[in-house]
This record gives structure tokens, sequence and C-alpha cells, in this order.
């Protein structure tokens, strides 16, 4: 990792370890991010098996491309800079059209987060932008000073599940009659000042919710990880796995429902048996989500919420 885009690693070996790692397979990271999971990934592969990673953040690859350069040059990695839900396209222009499984690991990354002028944070007073991509077009800006006020309280209500929203969208719509509201830092204010006492009073920044529904938005965060997650179940090999990381509820009740989805069959009353064609083509790997020890919380105040899920392919 360098020195200008450190992040700690979420889960690192139990993620790679469920996809149960073939040494001549083909694998994506499809969150490059610090290269983590990538570089821990590729460790695992022999000469033949080949890594594709993928990250929309410019920084994010040139981080990569130095800490898997030995990789790099031995014709194992192949860096792709686009958003994951462009996976099956992007693969196929290199002409992958199977995997042996994907690795995800959601939400923003600790880089992005850091960095004050990427509008992240609302511990830190920046311009509002909070695009992952930085050559998008929507910005936190755009959200916060252009959408109408049923607009805002939707996904205020919908990505950051804030009980008072509708207060907090008041607040910016009267605030932004008078000028434009440019900074996180102003933002934040503008959410506190919607809350009442008791509630500024409890554990947590009054203002992590509406960032949070604010950036998901900007991102299309839960849309794009639905799409890709559709085509990584159809790309699967048989045997593959797909293992992903969330970090918050939204994301792991997208994901937990997918996966029941793709594993349990809606079979009609009265029939003997199940017919080859009705049988579920995935199961998952295990159960419940597997979350990090508390070691690895204490070391990492970021993996408190992370929850892994992971499912396999079992049959064409």
């Amino acid at each position: 990792m360098t020195n200008d885009f450190h992040h700690i690693t979420v889960l690192l070996h139990e993620a790679i370890d469920k996809l149960d790692v073939k040494p001549d397979g083909i694998y994506v990271d499809a969150t490059l991010g610090g290269a983590g999971h990538s570089e821990y990934l590729l460790s695992k592969l022999g000469k033949k098996g080949h890594l594709y990673c993928f990250d929309q953040d410019q920084k994010a690859i040139e981080n990569a491309q130095k800490r898997l350069q030995p990789y790099a040059e031995a014709g194992q990695v192949t860096f792709i800079k686009d958003n994951f839900r462009n996976l099956k396209q992007r693969l196929a222009e290199e002409n992958v059209f199977e995997i042996d499984g994907i690795c995800y690991d959601l939400g923003v990354s600790s880089p992005q987060l850091d960095e004050g002028e990427r509008g992240f944070s609302y511990k830190k007073d920046a311009p509002l932008d909070m695009r992952m991509n930085q050559e998008a077009e929507l910005t936190a800006f755009d959200v916060v000073n252009t959408y109408d006020y049923h607009d805002l309280v939707r996904i205020f209500f919908k990505y950051g599940e804030d009980r008072f929203s509708k207060q907090i969208a008041r607040k910016i719509e009267k605030a932004r009659q008078e000028k434009a509201i440019t900074t996180t830092g102003e933002l934040a204010e503008i959410i506190k000042s919607a809350k009442p006492a008791k509630e500024l009073k409890k554990k947590g920044h009054p203002a992590k919710q509406i960032f949070q529904a604010i950036r998901i938005e900007v991102n299309d965060e839960l849309g794009a990880a639905e799409e890709s997650l559709y085509q990584a179940l159809d790309l699967l090999a048989v045997n593959g796995r797909i293992s992903v990381i969330t970090f918050h509820s939204l994301e792991d009740r997208l994901v937990k429902q997918l996966f029941k989805e793709a594993t349990v069959i809606d079979v009609p009353k009265g029939l003997p048996f199940i017919p080859d064609d009705l049988q579920p083509k995935f199961s998952l790997v295990s159960r419940k989500p597997i979350l990090p020890g508390q070691a690895e919380i204490e070391a990492n105040n970021r993996a408190h919420s992370a929850k892994l899920r992971v499912i396999q392919k079992i049959r064409k």
C-alpha cells in the first residue's frame, strides 16, 4: 500500500479464503480499493491464474499498480477502470465469459473518506462532492441544492433511514433559499440544527445517516451493486463463489435477498419430486453472515459493522 492511499482491508482472509481459490482460476476483485483483497488473492494464484480488478477511482488504480507490480509484470493481473455495474461487458472485452470467483467490498473506501477534498466526510469541511468516479456528473452539491423537498425526503428515508428526514429536508430547503450550500461543514450544521437536543446527545454523529444517503444517491451504489451481483451470478462457473462484504443494513439486505432468491425455489404443490430444471443453481456457503473478530474491530473501527456473505454455484 502506498503512503498516500492508506486503507486497512476488512475481513481480508475470510473474504478470499471463502472463495476457495484455485491456483489456475479466473477471479475478479470488483472493488479494488486499497488492493488488500487483490494482493492476498494473487498470492494464492499460480502462473496460469488471473485476476481482473475493477475500480472507478483513478487513485485506487494507480496505487494498486504500484502495490501489485510484481504480479502485473508476471501478467497475472488486469486493471479495469470502470464501475462494476459494467462487469459483463468489460470482462467480455477481455474475452472472459466465465469466472471462478469474485469478491466485493461494498461502500466507500478509507482513502476516499480520509481525503477531505472528496467531500465524503462530515468530520472534515470540504466542497460537497462525494463522487467515487471523479469524472461523473452528479455531485453531492447538485443533490443538496437542486433536489426538491420530496426527493430529499425520499433519499433520506430510503438510503439514510433517518427519522428526522422531513425536518432536515425543510431546513436544507430554507437554507439554500438564502445561498447555495457548498461545503460538508455547512450541511452538517444544518442537519444538526434540524434535530432535537436529546437526539444530538446520542452516540454517533447526527449527520452520519444523511451523508450516507447522499453518497448512495450520488453514486447509485445500491443500483450498481444489484446489477453487478446479478451479472456475477450469471458469470460463475460451477463451484465458483461470490463473497460480498457490506457495511450497512441497506447493502446487507440487498445481498441477503438476492442470495435468497438464487438459492430458494418456489416448488408447485403436489410434485412427487423436484425436477432438475427446478433445482436451485446456487447454495449459501454459510447460513449466517461472517463477522469480524473482536481483535479486528479493536484494530480497525470501520470493521465493526462489516458482514460477509458467500454464495456458490452448484450446478449449470
